[in-house]
């Protein structure tokens, strides 16, 4: 069997080595690929899966991706454990280390680029839900009994305006709440990203999703960074908080990389 060679990420050229027991997509272990001082993180995939038109079917497939973009993330979070990785988008694939060598030399200086501007920082993602009333999960969805229903169908009605108004006030709090926390995020961090809200039936996260960003914090300031957001969140009752990271920055290496919403 034919085996491509799978790129994960360029480094700068790391000392610390990375887990003896790590492997990446297709269970392959990840090696190193060093060009022109730069190092490109490397593993081996079969040509059955990752040649151009079965890897485009393949992207089509939920459960496939699911994995290989898993997989993906964890070769990254190594890295990012011991080095500034510059991550590459899901499904990099050459055909053999020249290829691999040849992209390193043509985008080098776009690499060494972004690489100095990321060096010594990490992505933080915070978001913000709005949590469904526990009252609104229980209402029935029809009146009572007929021999009521005059009366019932009035309190139904009435209670269905009551949850929609109650509903709306806390969207617009979420909405103000969320506007601040970024405002004083974004002052903190050194760049900050805003992102789409998350469709719950893709994410599975329960609530509504009402800010979706990251923030580019250097990672000598991430214990503050975390304090602050631990901060800001007390005073939001009824309003979820969600902060995740440290990650390898995916949203600010610009055309490299493509967000990941899995396992993040």
């Amino acid at each position: 069997m034919t085996a491509l060679r799978y790129v994960y990420a360029v480094c700068r050229p790391f000392r610390s080595a990375l887990q003896a027991q790590l492997t990446g997509v297709a269970g392959a272990p990840p090696k190193q690929l060093t060009h022109h001082g730069l190092v490109a993180v490397v593993s081996t995939v079969p040509e059955s899966d990752f040649a151009e038109a079965p890897l485009r079917a393949h992207l089509e497939d939920l459960d496939w991706l699911t994995v290989t973009a898993r997989a993906h993330q964890q070769v990254i979070d190594a890295l990012t454990a011991v080095t500034t990785p510059l991550p590459l988008r899901l499904g990099t694939v050459f055909r053999d280390d020249s290829g691999v060598r040849t992209m390193m030399e043509a985008r080098e200086q776009d690499f060494l680029r972004v690489l100095d501007r990321l060096e010594g920082r990490v992505e933080w993602g915070v978001k913000v839900y709005v949590e469904r009333e526990p009252t609104e999960a229980a209402e029935p969805t029809a009146p009572g009994p007929p021999e009521h229903a005059a009366g019932s169908g009035r309190d139904y009605l009435r209670r269905r305006r009551m949850q929609t108004r109650a509903h709306e006030d806390v969207w617009q709090r979420a909405t103000e709440f969320a506007g601040r926390l970024h405002e004083t995020l974004s002052a903190f961090g050194e760049e900050a990203r805003l992102h789409a809200p998350q469709n719950a039936t893709l994410s599975g996260a329960s609530g509504q999703n009402v800010l979706n960003a990251a923030y580019l914090v250097p990672r000598s300031d991430s214990e503050e960074f975390v304090e602050l957001v631990d901060r800001e969140k007390d005073d939001a009752p009824g309003i979820r908080v969600e902060l995740t990271g440290p990650w390898a920055a995916y949203s600010f290496t610009g055309e490299f990389a493509e967000e990941s919403e899995v396992d993040r």
